[in-house]
C-alpha cells in the first residue's frame, strides 16, 4: 500500500512531466493558438476540441490549468505554468532564495548546505530545469562550488552564467571544471583574462561601474541569445542586485522552520522612509515539506491589503 506522501510525490512528478511539455511548446514545439485546449500526447502536447475530456491545459498568452483543484496534481501545475508560459513575447526573470525564519541564508562562517529542506531542493532543480540560464555571483561559487545542474529531476541542465567581475575564481570550479552545462563568465570589461578557457566557457566582457558589472546590459545579452526563462539563483548579494535594480519578475522565497542566527542575510537592498512605499507584491503561498515557499509576482499592480481573515492550518497535523 502506498502512503499518502508517495501518492502525493507521485502525482507532483506526473505533473512535472506536464509542466515540461507545456514549457517545451511555449518556446517553438508546436503553434500555440488563444483559447485553444491541449492534450498530453506522451511528451507533448496536441491541440483538442474544446469539449474533449482529455484535455488539460488552456493557452491564453500564456498556461491555463483545466484540472479540478481536487485534482492531486494541480498545486504543482499551478507552482509552475507561469514559468512554463515564458516565451520570447514574455521573457521570464526569476529570483530565488532559501532562508531560515530570521532571514539568513547561510552561518557567518558561510556554511548553507542545506538551510532549506529536500523538497525545497527538488523544487530548486525544477526551477532549472525551467530556465535557459541560471545566474549565480562568484561569492556563491567561492563558497558552495555548485554545480548548477538539474540532478534530482528530468530536464535539460540551463547554460550557468558565473558573476565574476574581476576573474579572481580558480579554474578548478565546478562550472569551469566539468563539462556537465556551458558556462558564461561575465567579467568588467576593463579586466583581460589571463588564461584561455575550456571549450565549454565562454567569457563575455561587460560594462561595469565601481566594479559593479551592467545587470540591464547582461539581461540583455542573455535574451538577445534566446535565453527567455533566466533565473537569479544566488547568493544574497546578487539576487538583492536584480531586485533593487527593478529587474526581476517575480522572486521566489523558500522559509525553512528553524533559527540560524546571526548569519549572512538573504534579501538586503535600500530602504524607504515609510511602510507605505515598500514593496508588497502579492503573493502565492505553498508547502514544500516543511518549508514555506513565498512566490511573488513583482509586476503585478495588484498589492497586498492588511485586511481581516480567518485563521487557517496548511499543515497537516502531526502525531
Amino acid at each position: 500500500m502506498h502512503s499518502p506522501a508517495s501518492l502525493a510525490l507521485q502525482s507532483d512528478n506526473t505533473a512535472w512531466q506536464l509542466v515540461q511539455a507545456a514549457a517545451a511548446a511555449a518556446r517553438g514545439t508546436i503553434v500555440l493558438e488563444d483559447g485553444r485546449h491541449y492534450a498530453l500526447d506522451g511528451e507533448t502536447l496536441k491541440p483538442v476540441l474544446a469539449n474533449d475530456a482529455a484535455a488539460v491545459l488552456a493557452w491564453h498568452g500564456g498556461w491555463q490549468s483545466l484540472l479540478p483543484a481536487t485534482d492531486a496534481r494541480s498545486t504543482c501545475l499551478d507552482l509552475y505554468l507561469p514559468l512554463a508560459s515564458a516565451r520570447g513575447t514574455a521573457p521570464m526573470v526569476l529570483g530565488q532564495l532559501g532562508q531560515s525564519i530570521d532571514g539568513s541564508i547561510a552561518t557567518a562562517s558561510g556554511h548553507s548546505h542545506y538551510v532549506t529542506g529536500k523538497t525545497s531542493i527538488l523544487h530548486l532543480h525544477r526551477l532549472r530545469a525551467l530556465s535557459d540560464c541560471v545566474i549565480v555571483g562568484a561569492g556563491t561559487v567561492a563558497a558552495d562550488d555548485p554545480r548548477l545542474t538539474t540532478r534530482l529531476v528530468s530536464g535539460a541542465n540551463p547554460v550557468r552564467v558565473v558573476l565574476d567581475p574581476q576573474l579572481r575564481l580558480p579554474a578548478e570550479s565546478h562550472v569551469f571544471s566539468d563539462t556537465e552545462a556551458r558556462t558564461v563568465r561575465v567579467h568588467a570589461a576593463d579586466v583581460r583574462p589571463s588564461q584561455s578557457n575550456p571549450t565549454h566557457v565562454e567569457t563575455l566582457p561587460l560594462p561595469a561601474l565601481a566594479g559593479k558589472l551592467d545587470l540591464s546590459a547582461l539581461l540583455a545579452e542573455l535574451q538577445a541569445r534566446g535565453y527567455h526563462v533566466i533565473l537569479v539563483e544566488g547568493g544574497g548579494v546578487t539576487v538583492s542586485a536584480f531586485l533593487e535594480a527593478g529587474l526581476l519578475d517575480r522572486i521566489h522565497i523558500a522559509v525553512a522552520p528553524f533559527i540560524l542566527g546571526a548569519g549572512r542575510p538573504g534579501l538586503r537592498i535600500p530602504s524607504p522612509a515609510h511602510l507605505q512605499e515598500c514593496l508588497r507584491p502579492p503573493p502565492r503561498i505553498y508547502l514544500l515539506g516543511d518549508d514555506v515557499l513565498f512566490d511573488c509576482d513583482l509586476r503585478s499592480k495588484d498589492r497586498t491589503e492588511n485586511e481581516f481573515s480567518a485563521i487557517r492550518r496548511i499543515t497537516p497535523a502531526r502525531p
